[in-house]
C-alpha cells in the first residue's frame, strides 16, 4: 500500500478566504499612525446581471502602527456607481464592532456591497478615538475599484 495521505478539499472559512485575497490587488492609505488596507473581488454567485444585480466581497485591514490604542466609533462609505451615484452609508463601528486596536495590532474584517450597475468605486473614513485622551480623528479608507466581468470598458 502507498505511503501517502488524501489531500483535504475542506478547508476552514478563515484558510479558504486567505487564499482567495492573496492573489488579489490591496488598496492603501495612511493617515497618521493608522494604515488601512482593501482587498475587493467579484461574487458572482451572487449577482444576478440579468436584474441589474452585481455584488462584491471586500476585506478590510487596519493597522495601529503607532504607541497608543485606538477606537473605531465609526464609519462612512460614499459608494459610487458607474452611472455617478453616489450613496452615503454612515453607522457605528463595523460589522457591530467598536473594535479597540492596541498599537502594533491589527483589526481585519470581510463585508460586501451591491451595486444596480456593473460596476463603479467606493470610499470613506473611519472615526478613531485613542482611548487614553479620547482624541478624535478621521483614519481615510482609500479608493477602491468594482469590476465585474460584465463591464464595459472604454479607454480615452
Amino acid at each position: 500500500m502507498a505511503d501517502w495521505a488524501v489531500p483535504s478539499l475542506v478547508q476552514d472559512p478563515q484558510t479558504a478566504l486567505d487564499e482567495l485575497f492573496s492573489a488579489l490587488p490591496v488598496y492603501e492609505a495612511r493617515t497618521g499612525d493608522i494604515r488601512v488596507q482593501v482587498q475587493v473581488f467579484w461574487l458572482p454567485d451572487q449577482s444576478e446581471p440579468d436584474e441589474s444585480s452585481y455584488s462584491w466581497a471586500y476585506r478590510v485591514r487596519i493597522r495601529n502602527m503607532g504607541a497608543k490604542a485606538v477606537r473605531l466609533l465609526e464609519r462612512t462609505w460614499h459608494i459610487i456607481d458607474s452611472t455617478g451615484h453616489n450613496e452615503c452609508v454612515q453607522g457605528a463601528g463595523v460589522i457591530g464592532q467598536q473594535p479597540v486596536i492596541q498599537p502594533g495590532a491589527e483589526f481585519d474584517y470581510t463585508s460586501g456591497t451591491s451595486l444596480t450597475t456593473p460596476g463603479g468605486f467606493m470610499r470613506g473614513a473611519y472615526l478613531m478615538q485613542v482611548v487614553s485622551d479620547g482624541t478624535r480623528f478621521d483614519a481615510e479608507i482609500p479608493a477602491f475599484s468594482l469590476d465585474c466581468p460584465f463591464q464595459i470598458h472604454q479607454l480615452h
